[in-house]
Protein backbone atom coordinates (compact mmCIF):
# COMPACT_ATOMS: atom_id res chain seq x y z
CA UNK A 1 0.00 0.00 0.00
CA UNK A 2 1.83 3.04 -1.45
CA UNK A 3 1.20 5.31 2.27
CA UNK A 4 3.15 7.20 4.65
CA UNK A 5 1.58 7.00 7.59
CA UNK A 6 2.16 9.03 10.90
CA UNK A 7 -0.68 7.20 12.39
CA UNK A 8 1.22 5.30 15.10
CA UNK A 9 2.37 8.76 16.23
CA UNK A 10 -0.67 10.08 15.99
CA UNK A 11 -1.75 5.42 12.19
CA UNK A 12 -29.48 -13.98 -2.69
CA UNK A 13 -26.80 -16.97 -2.80
CA UNK A 14 -24.31 -17.41 -1.15
CA UNK A 15 -20.61 -18.47 -3.54
CA UNK A 16 -17.38 -19.15 -1.79
CA UNK A 17 -14.50 -17.49 -4.13
CA UNK A 18 -10.61 -18.50 -3.77
CA UNK A 19 -7.52 -17.84 -5.81
CA UNK A 20 -6.09 -20.26 -7.40
CA UNK A 21 -2.61 -22.03 -6.00
CA UNK A 22 -1.08 -21.58 -9.12
CA UNK A 23 -1.24 -18.09 -9.46
CA UNK A 24 -0.19 -16.64 -5.51
CA UNK A 25 -0.28 -13.26 -6.72
CA UNK A 26 -2.99 -13.06 -9.37
CA UNK A 27 -2.91 -8.94 -10.98
CA UNK A 28 -4.95 -6.58 -9.28
CA UNK A 29 -8.35 -6.46 -10.46
CA UNK A 30 -8.42 -9.85 -11.79
CA UNK A 31 -11.53 -11.08 -10.19
CA UNK A 32 -14.27 -8.10 -10.79
CA UNK A 33 -17.47 -7.86 -9.81
CA UNK A 34 -19.70 -5.30 -10.02
CA UNK A 35 -23.41 -4.09 -9.28
CA UNK A 36 -25.20 -0.52 -10.58
CA UNK A 37 -28.75 0.82 -10.93
CA UNK A 38 -28.63 3.04 -14.08
CA UNK A 39 -27.07 6.43 -12.17
CA UNK A 40 -23.79 4.42 -10.36
CA UNK A 41 -21.79 1.74 -10.69
CA UNK A 42 -19.54 -0.11 -8.27
CA UNK A 43 -17.16 -2.53 -8.62
CA UNK A 44 -15.19 -4.96 -6.48
CA UNK A 45 -12.44 -7.02 -6.74
CA UNK A 46 -12.96 -10.65 -5.41
CA UNK A 47 -9.67 -11.15 -5.98
CA UNK A 48 -8.73 -8.38 -3.27
CA UNK A 49 -10.71 -9.69 -0.71
CA UNK A 50 -13.79 -7.82 -2.37
CA UNK A 51 -12.62 -3.93 -1.98
CA UNK A 52 -14.05 -1.63 -3.89
CA UNK A 53 -12.06 -0.74 -7.07
CA UNK A 54 -14.00 1.23 -9.07
CA UNK A 55 -17.17 3.69 -8.67
CA UNK A 56 -18.54 5.49 -11.70
CA UNK A 57 -21.11 7.58 -12.59
CA UNK A 58 -23.60 6.54 -15.58
CA UNK A 59 -23.34 6.55 -18.41
CA UNK A 60 -19.92 7.83 -18.66
CA UNK A 61 -18.96 5.05 -16.59
CA UNK A 62 -15.07 6.52 -15.89
CA UNK A 63 -13.58 4.65 -12.77
CA UNK A 64 -12.50 7.68 -10.45
CA UNK A 65 -10.85 5.40 -7.76
CA UNK A 66 -7.28 4.08 -7.52
CA UNK A 67 -6.47 0.60 -7.71
CA UNK A 68 -2.48 0.29 -8.50
CA UNK A 69 -1.59 -2.21 -6.00
CA UNK A 70 -3.38 -3.83 -3.27
CA UNK A 71 -3.18 -0.76 -1.03
CA UNK A 72 -5.01 1.48 -3.05
CA UNK A 73 -9.05 1.00 -2.76
CA UNK A 74 -11.58 2.08 -0.65
CA UNK A 75 -11.09 -0.34 1.84
CA UNK A 76 -10.55 -1.07 5.71
CA UNK A 77 -6.86 -1.36 7.26
CA UNK A 78 -6.63 -1.07 10.95
CA UNK A 79 -3.07 -0.41 13.22
CA UNK A 80 -1.75 -2.27 16.83
CA UNK A 81 1.48 -2.82 17.73
CA UNK A 82 4.86 -3.30 16.33
CA UNK A 83 4.99 -6.68 15.14
CA UNK A 84 8.98 -6.99 13.66
CA UNK A 85 7.62 -6.45 10.37
CA UNK A 86 9.56 -4.66 7.58
CA UNK A 87 7.98 -2.24 4.81
CA UNK A 88 9.79 0.30 2.84
CA UNK A 89 13.03 -0.42 5.10
CA UNK A 90 10.97 0.88 7.91
CA UNK A 91 9.67 -0.80 11.23
CA UNK A 92 6.10 -1.49 10.56
CA UNK A 93 2.97 -3.01 13.12
CA UNK A 94 0.61 -5.28 12.69
CA UNK A 95 -1.66 -3.73 10.21
CA UNK A 96 -4.92 -6.03 8.96
CA UNK A 97 -5.65 -4.93 5.31
CA UNK A 98 -8.32 -6.23 3.51
CA UNK A 99 -6.96 -5.77 0.22
CA UNK A 100 -4.00 -8.18 0.54
CA UNK A 101 -0.17 -7.19 1.68
CA UNK A 102 2.57 -4.72 0.19
CA UNK A 103 4.36 -7.80 -2.41
CA UNK A 104 1.32 -8.17 -3.68
CA UNK A 105 -0.55 -11.34 -1.93
CA UNK A 106 -4.18 -10.92 -2.00
CA UNK A 107 -6.34 -11.13 1.00
CA UNK A 108 -8.82 -14.41 0.62
CA UNK A 109 -12.80 -14.24 0.49
CA UNK A 110 -14.58 -16.34 2.13
CA UNK A 111 -18.23 -15.70 1.07
CA UNK A 112 -19.87 -13.51 -1.73
CA UNK A 113 -23.64 -12.72 -1.77
CA UNK A 114 -25.04 -10.67 -4.03
CA UNK A 115 -29.11 -8.96 -4.77
CA UNK A 116 -30.69 -6.68 -6.69
CA UNK A 117 -28.39 -3.57 -6.16
CA UNK A 118 -26.64 -4.85 -2.71
CA UNK A 119 -23.49 -7.17 -2.63
CA UNK A 120 -21.88 -8.60 0.59
CA UNK A 121 -18.50 -10.41 1.14
CA UNK A 122 -16.38 -11.47 3.84
CA UNK A 123 -12.72 -12.22 4.24
CA UNK A 124 -9.63 -12.52 5.60
CA UNK A 125 -7.34 -9.81 6.16
CA UNK A 126 -3.46 -9.91 5.29
CA UNK A 127 -0.90 -8.25 7.28
CA UNK A 128 0.39 -5.50 5.22
CA UNK A 129 4.00 -5.76 5.69
CA UNK A 130 4.23 -9.38 7.49
CA UNK A 131 2.24 -11.08 4.80
CA UNK A 132 0.43 -13.41 7.31
CA UNK A 133 -3.34 -13.91 6.86
CA UNK A 134 -5.09 -13.00 9.92
CA UNK A 135 -7.08 -15.87 10.73
CA UNK A 136 -8.43 -14.28 13.82
CA UNK A 137 -9.48 -11.50 11.99
CA UNK A 138 -12.41 -11.25 9.29
CA UNK A 139 -13.64 -8.16 7.54
CA UNK A 140 -17.16 -8.03 6.21
CA UNK A 141 -18.90 -5.43 3.81
CA UNK A 142 -22.35 -4.92 2.81
CA UNK A 143 -22.97 -2.36 -0.28
CA UNK A 144 -26.28 -1.10 -1.50
CA UNK A 145 -26.94 1.22 -4.36
CA UNK A 146 -30.02 3.96 -4.26
CA UNK A 147 -30.65 7.04 -7.11
CA UNK A 148 -27.01 9.22 -6.92
CA UNK A 149 -25.26 7.31 -3.35
CA UNK A 150 -23.71 4.12 -2.63
CA UNK A 151 -23.88 2.81 0.80
CA UNK A 152 -20.53 0.58 2.11
CA UNK A 153 -21.02 -0.57 5.81
CA UNK A 154 -17.72 -2.36 7.24
CA UNK A 155 -17.60 -4.18 10.11
CA UNK A 156 -13.99 -6.07 11.52
CA UNK A 157 -14.22 -8.76 14.05
CA UNK A 158 -10.65 -9.90 16.24
CA UNK A 159 -10.67 -13.08 18.22
CA UNK A 160 -6.97 -12.86 18.81
CA UNK A 161 -5.51 -12.77 22.43
CA UNK A 162 -3.48 -9.80 22.12
CA UNK A 163 -4.36 -6.32 23.41
CA UNK A 164 -3.23 -3.73 20.82
CA UNK A 165 -2.61 0.18 21.91
CA UNK A 166 -5.16 2.91 21.10
CA UNK A 167 -3.73 4.52 17.94
CA UNK A 168 -5.21 6.19 15.27
CA UNK A 169 -7.56 4.06 12.56
CA UNK A 170 -8.95 4.45 9.35
CA UNK A 171 -12.08 4.62 8.38
CA UNK A 172 -11.83 3.61 5.63
CA UNK A 173 -8.82 3.96 3.71
CA UNK A 174 -9.89 6.08 0.49
CA UNK A 175 -7.74 6.22 -2.63
CA UNK A 176 -8.89 8.37 -5.87
CA UNK A 177 -7.39 8.85 -9.14
CA UNK A 178 -4.23 11.60 -8.95
CA UNK A 179 -6.40 12.97 -11.74
CA UNK A 180 -9.04 14.69 -9.27
CA UNK A 181 -6.60 17.29 -7.24
CA UNK A 182 -8.68 19.24 -4.85
CA UNK A 183 -10.10 18.32 -1.79
CA UNK A 184 -13.25 19.80 -0.45
CA UNK A 185 -14.73 19.72 3.00
CA UNK A 186 -16.28 22.41 5.51
CA UNK A 187 -14.08 23.31 8.41
CA UNK A 188 -15.87 25.71 10.51
CA UNK A 189 -17.90 25.96 13.39
CA UNK A 190 -21.70 26.04 11.95
CA UNK A 191 -22.07 22.84 10.26
CA UNK A 192 -25.05 22.03 7.78
CA UNK A 193 -26.01 25.85 7.62
CA UNK A 194 -24.96 26.58 3.75
CA UNK A 195 -21.51 28.45 5.13
CA UNK A 196 -19.08 27.87 2.45
CA UNK A 197 -16.96 25.05 1.72
CA UNK A 198 -13.01 24.79 1.74
CA UNK A 199 -11.19 23.96 -1.41
CA UNK A 200 -6.94 23.08 -1.33
CA UNK A 201 -4.57 20.40 -2.64
CA UNK A 202 -2.88 18.06 -0.15
CA UNK A 203 0.46 17.69 -0.22
CA UNK A 204 2.89 14.48 0.65
CA UNK A 205 3.31 12.91 3.14
CA UNK A 206 0.43 13.03 5.61
CA UNK A 207 -1.53 16.21 6.47
CA UNK A 208 -4.43 16.71 8.99
CA UNK A 209 -7.82 17.98 8.06
CA UNK A 210 -10.92 19.00 10.83
CA UNK A 211 -14.19 18.05 8.23
CA UNK A 212 -16.87 19.28 10.88
CA UNK A 213 -19.33 17.61 8.64
CA UNK A 214 -18.02 14.80 8.57
CA UNK A 215 -17.81 14.63 4.74
CA UNK A 216 -15.10 15.19 2.28
CA UNK A 217 -14.20 14.39 -1.51
CA UNK A 218 -11.56 15.07 -4.37
CA UNK A 219 -13.08 16.80 -7.44
CA UNK A 220 -11.25 17.01 -10.65
CA UNK A 221 -10.39 20.46 -13.33
CA UNK A 222 -14.27 20.10 -13.71
CA UNK A 223 -15.23 20.63 -10.38
CA UNK A 224 -16.25 17.22 -10.28
CA UNK A 225 -15.51 14.25 -8.63
CA UNK A 226 -15.98 11.51 -5.67
CA UNK A 227 -17.55 12.37 -2.19
CA UNK A 228 -17.48 10.23 0.86
CA UNK A 229 -20.00 11.03 4.51
CA UNK A 230 -18.60 9.86 6.89
CA UNK A 231 -20.76 10.13 9.59
CA UNK A 232 -19.13 9.95 13.23
CA UNK A 233 -16.25 10.68 12.36
CA UNK A 234 -14.37 14.10 11.77
CA UNK A 235 -10.70 14.50 11.30
CA UNK A 236 -8.97 12.77 8.25
CA UNK A 237 -5.10 12.41 7.09
CA UNK A 238 -4.98 13.34 3.73
CA UNK A 239 -2.01 13.48 0.88
CA UNK A 240 -1.78 13.32 -2.59
CA UNK A 241 1.00 10.85 -3.81
CA UNK A 242 2.79 12.19 -7.40
CA UNK A 243 2.52 10.33 -10.28
CA UNK A 244 0.63 9.22 -13.40
CA UNK A 245 -2.76 9.84 -13.20
CA UNK A 246 -5.19 6.87 -13.82
CA UNK A 247 -7.24 4.04 -11.96
CA UNK A 248 -3.63 1.98 -12.33
CA UNK A 249 -1.59 5.20 -12.39
CA UNK A 250 1.61 5.53 -9.34
CA UNK A 251 0.17 8.72 -8.33
CA UNK A 252 -2.82 8.85 -6.39
CA UNK A 253 -5.33 11.14 -4.44
CA UNK A 254 -5.77 10.19 -0.59
CA UNK A 255 -7.69 10.84 2.69
CA UNK A 256 -8.89 8.67 5.63
CA UNK A 257 -11.60 9.10 8.29
CA UNK A 258 -9.65 8.38 11.61
CA UNK A 259 -10.51 7.81 15.35
CA UNK A 260 -8.34 6.40 18.17
CA UNK A 261 -9.07 2.91 19.07
CA UNK A 262 -7.34 0.44 20.66
CA UNK A 263 -7.97 -2.90 19.22
CA UNK A 264 -7.81 -5.85 22.42
CA UNK A 265 -9.45 -9.44 22.74
CA UNK A 266 -13.46 -9.72 21.39
CA UNK A 267 -12.95 -6.61 19.47
CA UNK A 268 -15.92 -5.81 16.90
CA UNK A 269 -16.21 -2.40 14.85
CA UNK A 270 -19.14 -1.94 12.54
CA UNK A 271 -19.55 1.27 10.76
CA UNK A 272 -21.33 3.31 7.69
CA UNK A 273 -20.26 5.10 4.98
CA UNK A 274 -21.79 6.79 1.86
CA UNK A 275 -20.37 7.62 -1.97
CA UNK A 276 -21.62 9.75 -4.58
CA UNK A 277 -20.42 11.48 -7.42
CA UNK A 278 -20.99 15.25 -8.62
CA UNK A 279 -19.97 18.51 -7.42
CA UNK A 280 -19.14 19.62 -3.92
CA UNK A 281 -22.28 21.58 -4.13
CA UNK A 282 -24.32 18.39 -5.00
CA UNK A 283 -22.46 16.09 -2.40
CA UNK A 284 -23.17 18.43 0.27
CA UNK A 285 -26.91 18.40 -0.79
CA UNK A 286 -26.99 14.49 -0.74
CA UNK A 287 -25.15 14.17 2.52
CA UNK A 288 -27.01 16.29 4.64
CA UNK A 289 -30.38 14.30 5.07
CA UNK A 290 -28.07 11.57 5.90
CA UNK A 291 -25.73 13.64 8.58
CA UNK A 292 -28.53 15.43 10.04
CA UNK A 293 -30.34 12.19 10.90
CA UNK A 294 -27.45 10.25 11.81
CA UNK A 295 -26.99 13.50 14.43
CA UNK A 296 -30.52 13.06 15.68
CA UNK A 297 -30.20 9.50 16.44
CA UNK A 298 -27.28 10.09 18.20
CA UNK A 299 -28.70 12.29 20.37
CA UNK A 300 -31.78 10.27 21.08
CA UNK A 301 -29.25 7.44 22.08
CA UNK A 302 -27.48 9.83 24.60
CA UNK A 303 -30.82 10.83 26.22
CA UNK A 304 -31.84 7.42 26.68
CA UNK A 305 -28.70 6.70 28.10
CA UNK A 306 -29.10 9.17 30.74
CA UNK A 307 -32.12 9.00 31.63
CA UNK A 308 -32.84 7.93 35.30
CA UNK A 309 -33.11 4.03 35.50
Amino acid sequence: MLRWFSLALLSAAAVTVSVSAADPHPEVASQKKFIENGKIKVGVDLSSGGSIYWFSELPADRNLLNHADRGRFIQQSYYGKPDGSMWAKKPWRWNPVQGGDYKGKPARLLEVKEETNSLYVRSVPVNWAGGQDLEDCRMEQWISLSDNMARVRFRFSYRGTDTHPAVHQELPAVFVDYALPDLVYYKGAKPWSDEPISKDQPGWPNEGRKCTEHWAGFLGPDGRGVGVLFPGTEKITTYRHPGKPGPTGGGCSYFAPIRTMAITPGFVFDYSIYLTIGSADEMRGRFKPIALRFLEEQSKAKATEAAPK
